[in-house]
């Protein structure tokens, strides 16, 4: 009953107007992810009355923290590069974590023409909060990849919000439109930031560390970081990626 209450939900918002994600794109990732869950469980996280897939993880203790876990263009909430061993690893340092899928495009679509959806990552990222919060958490924090981070970077930055730290992982800045550049969203962004990439990341993440870092000048929260022989998907290396954002998160 619940996968067929699911299927109605995104069959009607198909065939809505206002979505530039491609949402059936949307459903078959999260009927491709949700039998090979291991950690965690399947949940809706209800955006303008509709579900948007979610894997809600729950911290090993009796934590108020909650984490938001954003995933990188085009993929869904278990990538099993950063996305599913940050969401799995951080419940044991005290971390519930929701990993929520966000806007995509179809196969091949150019990164930039990712601007389009911009509109659409304020309302799940908002939902997400709103999510965690129901669930007990007190304290909020994002932890985004690529594409990701940069949508955050976008939302932090132009919504009002309760989020009280940033980690952006292998984020680049640039993107063409000003709107959506990371390195202009950190110019108004406050809150504790980790900048963190890795030393053999992709050269639109290299290139754009300095940039990134004197947008951050006015904010002495913003810190950056690099793992040394990391690439830009930490293949073979999530025991460093998530030391670094373990460290980093006992601020809270």
């Amino acid at each position: 009953m619940h996968n067929k209450y699911i299927a109605l939900v995104l069959s009607i918002a198909l065939v809505a107007p206002g979505f530039a994600s491609d949402l059936g794109k949307e459903q078959r990732w999260r009927e491709q992810v949700v039998d090979s869950i291991m950690d965690g469980e399947e949940v809706d996280v209800m955006v303008d009355g509709r579900g948007v897939f979610g894997i809600y993880t729950e911290a090993t203790n009796d934590s108020k923290k909650g984490m938001i876990v954003v995933h990188g263009t085009g993929i869904h909430p278990d990538w099993e590069q950063v996305v599913q061993p940050i969401r799995v690893a951080m419940t044991e340092h005290g971390w519930h974590t929701l990993s929520i899928q966000m806007p995509i495009l179809r196969n091949g679509a150019e990164f930039e023409e990712y601007v389009l959806l911009y509109p659409e990552v304020p309302p799940r990222l908002k939902a997400a909060e709103q999510f965690l919060k129901q669930k007990g958490a007190e304290t909020l924090v994002i932890v985004a990849h690529s594409q990701g981070a940069t949508m955050s970077s976008y939302y932090l930055s132009r919504n009002s919000n309760d989020v009280q730290g940033f980690v952006a992982i292998g984020m680049g800045a640039t993107q063409k439109d000003s709107d959506v550049n990371s390195a202009i969203s950190l110019k108004t962004i406050n809150i504790p930031v980790l900048d963190l990439y890795g030393s053999d990341d992709l050269p639109g993440v290299l290139e754009t560390a300095e940039l990134r870092k004197q947008a951050a000048t006015h904010n002495a929260r913003y810190s950056q970081q690099v793992i040394q022989g990391a690439n830009h998907f930490f293949d073979e290396m999530d025991d460093e990626l998530i030391q670094a954002v373990a460290d980093w998160s006992q601020q809270f």
